[in-house]
């Protein structure tokens, strides 16, 4: 049981029981891995308390019924986990700027937190409109050998690689 408490974990090991993971939700649930539709079900969620049953009315809503399901429990045992195994390795800590950033772009928060709140928007807006996010399209759509799905792999790959390229030399300057 070592292995619970290392802070990194082999790449091989953790992909090998997410593939395993899928396959117990499709046998199980008959249902893919996915995320994103939990965040949009959140947002749902959230507008309700302040425009009530109106909320419903929107088409979105009627497709994707704003309530906890499985997937937005998904979504809290991911992150109930990751606290678990960061305080179980002892590597939990409250880091508002991380190294790398601090290193290339110094202490400010404010810049930080835009960037991030700038990032968390796009990847919300991509992974809805290609309806999907990585787990959704990268691991189980690519599993069922969707085409759709491997064409969004390739792109999130390209995207993400482009996108660390860029924050890297322009506002990290490493």
């Amino acid at each position: 049981m070592e292995w619970l408490t290392m802070a990194r974990w082999s790449p091989y090991a953790v992909g090998a029981g997410i593939g395993l993971l899928s396959c117990l939700a499709f046998l199980l649930s008959d249902k893919p891995l996915g995320c994103s539709t939990a965040f949009a079900r959140t947002s749902g969620m959230l507008e309700r308390i302040f425009r009530g049953k109106r909320t419903l009315e929107k088409a979105y809503y009627q497709k994707f019924t704003p309530s906890v399901d499985w997937e937005w429990m998904l979504v809290a045992g991911l992150i109930a986990g990751a606290y678990l195994s960061s305080a179980i390795s002892g590597d939990f800590q409250v880091l508002w700027v991380p190294d790398v950033w601090r290193a290339g772009a110094g202490d400010g928060k404010l810049l930080r937190w835009i960037v991030a709140l700038a990032g968390g928007i796009l990847i919300g807006f991509g992974s809805r409109w290609a309806g999907g996010c990585t787990s959704g399209h990268g691991i189980s759509g690519t599993l069922q050998l969707a085409l759709s799905s491997w064409i969004a792999a390739v792109c999130f790959f390209f995207f993400f690689i482009a996108t660390a390229m860029l924050l890297f030399r322009f506002i990290l300057q490493v």
